[in-house]
């Protein structure tokens, strides 16, 4: 065994065991560093600069905003914002566009499809959809 991993007892323990630093507090942590901005919640992750916040809005994390010297940044456009919430409106924004754009550009299965998926996996459309299905049936001779 090396001095370096002698000394650093982490290493010694593959599962990691009792790490001495959390990572990605959750914002309920007593430990985290939260920042609350109108409406939402910035979880300090790490680095900085920049500085690395997951925003979360309610109890769900919608993505990540940095914190640059002179602005703030939210990663999935290429804008520069003066304000923090800005930056996670920005992101808000984005991420309800892209649900939106995500729900109108995947097919939704046929109601035979339906049929072949496990009744606990059917949504409450799914179930109205096969109410009102009348299935087409051809070729069939009574015996």
């Amino acid at each position: 065994m090396t001095q370096s991993t002698a000394s650093n007892p982490a290493l010694l323990d593959p599962g990691l065991g009792d790490c001495l630093e959390k990572i990605l507090l959750p914002p309920t942590d007593p430990n985290a560093e939260v920042m609350r901005i109108s409406g939402y919640k910035l979880v300090y992750v790490n680095g900085a600069c920049p500085r690395n916040y997951r925003v979360y809005k309610a109890d769900s994390m919608i993505g990540v905003i940095f914190q640059h010297i002179t602005h703030w940044s939210n990663g999935v456009d290429s804008l520069r914002y003066a304000e923090p919430v800005d930056a996670a409106v920005g992101l808000d924004e984005f991420m309800k566009v892209a649900r939106i754009s995500k729900a109108t550009t995947e097919q939704q299965p046929s109601e035979e499809e339906l049929l072949d998926k496990e009744f606990d996996s059917l949504t409450i459309e799914d179930w109205e959809r096969l109410k009102r299905y009348i299935p087409q049936v051809k070729g069939l001779v009574a015996v």
